[in-house]
This record gives structure tokens, sequence and C-alpha cells, in this order.
């Protein structure tokens, strides 16, 4: 369970942007920044805030993973042959809470890690509890029988917020997903503009 899950939406407001796109963001009624010297404007960024503000965002989408977690999902991805940016974002989005998230099982990236954490997942057939597990093209996710009344499980699969992208398949009657193909930067729904190619040059300093 991540250790900022009571302090998620200070994210957003230090980010100045709403990076999950959830209605109950502070920036819907506050655009300043944290802190009793938030309201000073802030100064121009130099290249090197920028990459960092970049690689904070990401890592803060994705339920503020570790920065050594990142770190390794970075190093994996530049051993791998063409765009380190589009590799990145492929290594993200196969994390398990990540496609939780994505299939509509629960509201929240913070949710999903903690829906995982406590055993309400299965992988093809298979209980995992470990948030970062990496699935496969063709892995079937689904929520556990004794968990699909949960009411974040309903609440979740009724909103209109947000819609499943196409690389997942999923099937809300049978409570099941099924990870089709691993995406490109531009088939992922983000709310704000990510710019990984950023993260990448902060890591290539």
């Amino acid at each position: 369970m991540t250790k900022r899950i009571r302090a998620k939406h200070k994210i957003d407001r230090r980010l100045g942007e709403n990076i999950w796109g959830r209605s109950k963001s502070p920036l819907n009624r506050r655009a300043s920044r944290p802190g009793q010297h938030g309201e000073r404007r802030a100064g121009k960024i130099s290249d090197f805030g920028q990459q960092l503000r970049a690689k904070q965002k990401l890592k803060g989408y994705y339920g503020n993973i570790t920065e050594r977690q990142f770190n390794r999902v970075y190093k994996e991805a530049a051993r791998l042959k063409g765009s380190t940016s589009e590799h990145l974002i492929g290594l993200l989005e196969r994390r398990l809470d990540a496609l939780v998230y994505r299939a509509k099982f629960v509201p929240t990236v913070f949710a999903a890690r903690q829906f995982v954490s406590h055993g309400h997942v299965k992988v093809n057939g298979q209980r995992v509890d470990i948030p970062s597990y990496r699935c496969k093209v063709g892995d079937v996710i689904e929520v556990k029988e004794a968990s699909r009344q949960l009411p974040l499980v309903m609440e979740a699969t009724k909103s209109a917020e947000r819609d499943v992208p196409d690389y997942i398949e999923a099937d809300h009657t049978k409570m099941t997903a099924r990870f089709v193909r691993v995406p490109a930067l531009s088939d992922v729904p983000y709310p704000v503009q990510m710019e990984p190619n950023l993260v990448v040059e902060f890591y290539s300093r």
C-alpha cells in the first residue's frame, strides 16, 4: 500500500495538474500549490526542473511508485531496442495494478494497488497479490468471486468518469479483463499530457 495514500491530492496541487482527472481533486476548487506560500507565482522552470517534474508526474500517476522501482523500470526500458519513451510507458501499463485500474474494477490507481495487495485479483486463475506484477499479452485478469460485490468495485464499474482503453477487453458481467496488447504512448488515456521523453532525458544526464 502506498505511503502517500492519505496525501495523494497534494501531488496534484504540487504539480499544478489534476493528473488522474478525478472530480475530487482539490485543483477543481483551488489552483494554487500547497503550503503557506502556495499563492505566489512560480518562477521560470529550468530544463532540469521540467525533466524532474515530468518524472514526478509519471511516478505519481502510477500510484506514486518508489524511485527505486521507477528507476528499475526505466533501466529495463533503456535496454530494449526502439524508443525508450514508448517502452517505459508499455512497461508501466503492464503492471497488474495499472491494468486493474484501466479495466475499471476500482476507481483509482491507489485503490488498485490496495485491491491487488489484499488478494482480490487472479491472473490466469491464480491469485496474485503483487501490484507490480508484470502481465503478458493474453493474460486474463479476474476479480475473485467473493470480492465482486464490494462497494468499491460496484462504484467503479458503473462510473462514467472514464472508459476502458481498447488494449484491454473487459467484461464487467464476469468481472474479467484480457490484456490484448502492449499500448503505445498515444493509446494510453492519460487525463493530462505525459512527457516520457523528458523522463528519459532526466535519467540520461
